[in-house]
């Protein structure tokens, strides 16, 4: 059943343990910190809008209303309808994707642990049904890198079970970089990486209730609450506050365990998390690309510079960055995979080459962008000053460029661009255009696995002139 916004409001009311610098939060729906947080979250629950309803929604094999996040792909068609629904919804609703990628595992999970694949099929719907929002809780503290998950200093820097029960497991740790973890309902964990017979413990999935007894959230957001939005147009309406998750002995029940010790499948639960993140990130990278490139061409017109070289080469730049990005989706769709079930999902080739395209040249971008502004992406006074009845006048007077161009209008494309990639909200996104999906190495490793390698080989002996034996 569709939730209305009330309904969600209402429903984060349950006595989640949540924190916010060094302050114990009893009901997040009533505290400063999360009002933007809450606003952005409540933009998927926006069924009574005819606009979007079609976007948001579709119909379950059983003729009910459902949050189109739930939907599992089964033709090009409703791939792309996915995308659409990226497009237009909030990051609360992106993380809840989650359950495409446990769906994608049901098949390989069912051939050793038919019960837990199970398990993932009735979360799957009772989520749906709820109309629920979820978290990808994936990362681990690690501790020292160079050491496995049993070989810490601390056995608990990697989430690991630390009792085995009759009715479930009791499982201790933390999870870092929990984007919206106060904000959903249900916290899906899975492993970190692949792990070995050693790491048996640490080889665990499950999902369990936001207020679970022992789960306790501390956050932290790139942003103030309530900005400032002609100073902050990106932050004050984007603001989510990202979780370090604690498992502190806490109790899953048998009926919501994924895996628990079948350490040769650890690989594969991180893996699955990775293609639909990713598709994620590179549909927001198409977007964020074409914006660069607008505000490039805008502040270069404003300052009169729109048809110098240097301009014209740095956008040239921009366009590239964008066109390629935006044609390596559409090539991910239109040469889609589809698993043994059916779930029809974007090339993984092709997907993990445009995230790393878009990740490794990110700050290259920006730069570009950063050197065609010029300084006043940091120095701009603030919309107060403009509105001052002593400073307003000199802002017009001297921020005066080519004819034509409104000093308020200059000033918002400036703080756009500062905004987006020089200050709160910019500085998230410098940091997640790497992290988000995994770092450039887990592109670099699935390229590795997807690229046909044996092809490749062939034709490059066969112009050496070598006959393959």
């Amino acid at each position: 059943m569709l939730k209305s916004k009330q309904e969600y409001v209402a429903s984060l009311r349950d006595g989640r343990t949540v924190f916010w610098a060094g302050e114990h939060i009893e009901d997040i729906t009533e505290h400063p910190r999360f009002k933007t947080p809450i606003e952005v979250a409540l933009s998927d629950y926006d069924y009574d809008n005819p606009h979007k309803r079609p976007i948001l929604t579709y119909k379950t094999d059983e003729g009910v209303s459902a949050h189109r996040v739930y939907q599992i792909p089964r033709s090009e068609e409703d791939l792309l309808n996915r995308l659409e629904l990226m497009r237009n919804m909030s990051i609360v609703g992106g993380v809840t994707g989650v359950f495409m990628a446990l769906m994608s595992i049901v098949d390989e999970l069912r051939k050793v642990r038919p019960d837990f694949a199970e398990n993932i099929e009735r979360m799957y719907r009772f989520a749906r049904n709820g109309d629920l929002r979820a978290a990808e809780v994936i990362t681990d503290a690690k501790g020292d890198r160079s050491r496995k998950a049993h070989e810490q200093d601390d056995p608990d820097l990697y989430l690991r079970i630390v009792e085995r029960r009759k009715d479930g497991i009791v499982v201790r740790g933390a999870k870092l970089h929990i984007t919206a973890a106060a904000l959903v309902h249900e916290l899906v964990v899975m492993p970190t990486k692949s792990m070995t017979a050693e790491e048996a413990d640490y080889a665990v999935a499950f999902s369990i209730p936001a207020n679970a007894p022992g789960v306790k959230i501390i956050n932290r957001s790139f942003a103030q609450p309530q900005l400032n939005e002609f100073d902050y147009p990106a932050s004050a309406h984007h603001s989510m506050p990202e979780g370090f998750v604690i498992f502190d002995d806490v109790f899953v029940p048998w009926e919501r365990v994924f895996l628990a010790g079948e350490w040769k499948l650890a690989g594969a639960f991180a893996g699955s998390l990775g293609l639909w993140e990713r598709t994620g990130g590179v549909l927001d990278a198409v977007e964020t690309s074409q914006i660069m490139v607008g505000l490039a061409q805008l502040v270069s017109e404003q300052q009169g510079k729109g048809k110098k070289p240097e301009a014209l080469n740095g956008i040239a730049e921009l366009i590239a960055y964008a066109e390629t990005l935006r044609m390596s989706l559409e090539h991910a769709c239109r040469n889609f995979e589809t698993t043994p079930s059916g779930m029809v999902h974007p090339n993984i080739l092709a997907i993990n080459v445009a995230k790393y395209h878009f990740a490794n040249n990110f700050h290259q971008a920006v730069k570009i962008l950063h050197d065609l502004a010029g300084g006043l992406v940091l120095t701009l006074p603030e919309e107060a000053d403009l509105n001052s009845n002593e400073a307003g006048p000199y802002l017009r007077k001297y921020l005066h460029a080519v004819k034509g161009t409104e000093t308020e209008t200059r000033m918002r494309v400036y703080n756009a661009i500062r905004d987006l990639t020089a200050d709160a909200y910019g500085g998230w996104k410098q940091v997640v255009a790497l992290q988000a999906g995994g770092g450039l190495l887990a592109q670099r490793v699935m390229m590795h696995r997807a690229f046909d390698m044996n092809a490749a080989k062939a034709k490059a002996l066969k112009v050496a002139g070598v006959t393959p034996q």
